[in-house]
């Protein structure tokens, strides 16, 4: 493993203290080995110039694959979109598709400062393999669901989910998580096969909750309870990452904290497909739930730039408060970064001394990055993914300055269009001349 050094950043640690510091940092074998002063040899180096270096980001919740499906049936509610354009394109995926998609994701990713994302979809070991070549962190769900997938028939989903559990189980990078679809789509017979595999395999749980106000009224009249109530009853909350929590109440927060459980906020996702609920992040953080943030798929984004995320993360609370305090922008960054790490089960404790080094570097150098009074203000509220310099994962270099050095990006990008093109006339084929 070559030696890296990072010289003269503006080190935004996230360590224990939470210091902010300008200087040096060393990386050895994966991991940080000096902050601030630092051995001024190294196999390679990055002069940063004063630029921000922190924690890379972490996607607490997306399905990486979609990609492909990016702006395909914008401007439509969640209904509509998945019933007349998500679904049809779906049914018709391949092996193929999830592996242009997700490497396409990967592309993104970098490009915008994630080290680290955590997935859901279909061809979930197509998604492994990509991240395993692309060299980024990941938790790849195992899809479980009430009807057959594209990959998958009903009856064989438990067993391809444990399968995958137990062929990651010790890879430095990547883990499995199962993930049932949400409580609407999943019987209590699934959610019962579920936990018999989380507590199995010890595997985490990851799923969609309370996304739609009529996701918890349907599921409170079908079941005599509300979507957190029915993961409870089953036993499916202890350490799980829930996605979206737009419509949940206190008490749910409450019972949410005392299990364990991740929140995983999608603010940009939310508000494009109009769901309705805010979730309500300063109640998460006073209940001490762990908050994560996510970008959701690109085909309700439309973006994987969580940089950008980050600022809608922040205002959304304020303006769904009134309250220009809620969310300050340093807090925020900690979800971005710290928040989705401990989801993922990952080392959390910032860039100091011993940690993992998964890092990103922004430069300040665009107008719109100066003065900088406060890095985090200026992360959060200022920067935008293009301005990442760098993405670095276990002590390597996968992004630099305009170039992936895992990744063909011309070659990724045409299979991306190709399967891209190919789903749309899908839909437009079903839609009809009259709807296209």
């Amino acid at each position: 493993m070559r030696t890296l050094l990072i010289r003269d950043a503006t080190i935004v640690t996230l360590d224990a203290s939470r210091r902010v510091v300008r200087g040096d940092v060393r990386i050895e074998e994966g991991h940080i080995t000096h902050v601030g002063d630092a051995p001024q040899h190294a196999d390679d180096t990055i002069d940063a110039a004063g630029d921000i270096l922190i924690p890379g980001l972490v996607n607490a919740h997306t399905h990486a694959a979609m990609t492909i499906l990016r702006g395909l049936g914008d401007d439509l509610p969640l209904e509509e979109w998945l019933r007349t354009r998500i679904w049809p394109a779906e049914r018709t995926l391949t092996h193929e598709d999830v592996v242009a998609g997700t490497e396409l994701a990967h592309l993104e990713m970098l490009r915008t400062g994630t080290v680290a994302y955590n997935d859901m979809y279909f061809f979930a070991e197509s998604t492994a393999a990509a991240v395993d070549s692309a060299g980024l962190r990941a938790r790849i769900g195992a899809t479980i669901i009430d009807f057959d997938t594209p990959e998958l028939k009903r009856g064989d989903q438990a067993a391809h989910a444990r399968r995958l559990i137990q062929k990651y189980a010790k890879h430095d990078r990547i883990s499995v998580s199962i993930a049932p679809h949400s409580v609407y789509s999943c019987s209590d017979a699934t959610l019962g096969e579920v936990r018999a595999i989380r507590d199995e395999l010890g595997a985490q749980v990851h799923t969609h909750c309370s996304e739609t106000r009529f996701e918890v009224q349907d599921t409170l009249a079908k079941r005599g309870a509300r979507p957190v109530e029915v993961l409870r009853k089953h036993d499916l909350l202890r350490g799980s990452v829930l996605a979206h929590c737009g419509w949940v109440t206190k008490e749910e927060i409450r019972t949410m904290a005392a299990e364990g459980s991740h929140a995983a906020h999608c603010p940009v996702s939310n508000m494009k497909l109009a769901t309705g609920g805010t979730m309500p992040l300063v109640e998460m953080w006073g209940a001490g739930v762990n908050v994560g943030i996510g970008t959701d798929g690109a085909a309700s984004n439309n973006s994987l730039d969580l940089v950008g995320e980050m600022k809608f993360a922040a205002l959304v609370q304020k303006q769904h408060r009134w309250d220009a305090r809620a969310a300050p922008a340093g807090r925020i960054l900690e979800a971005a970064t710290l928040g989705g790490r401990r989801a993922l089960g990952l080392s959390a404790g910032g860039i100091a001394v011993g940690e993992p080094a998964d890092l990103a570097l922004v430069s300040t150098h665009a107008p719109h990055m100066r003065p900088q009074h406060d890095p985090a203000s200026t992360l959060v509220h200022c920067a935008t993914g293009s301005d990442v310099r760098a993405t670095i994962v276990a002590g390597r270099v996968l992004y630099m300055d305009g170039a992936w050095r895992t990744l063909d990006a011309g070659d990724i990008m045409r299979r991306a269009d190709s399967a891209g093109a190919r789903l749309a006339k899908v839909v437009a084929d079903g839609l009809g001349p009259a709807r296209t």
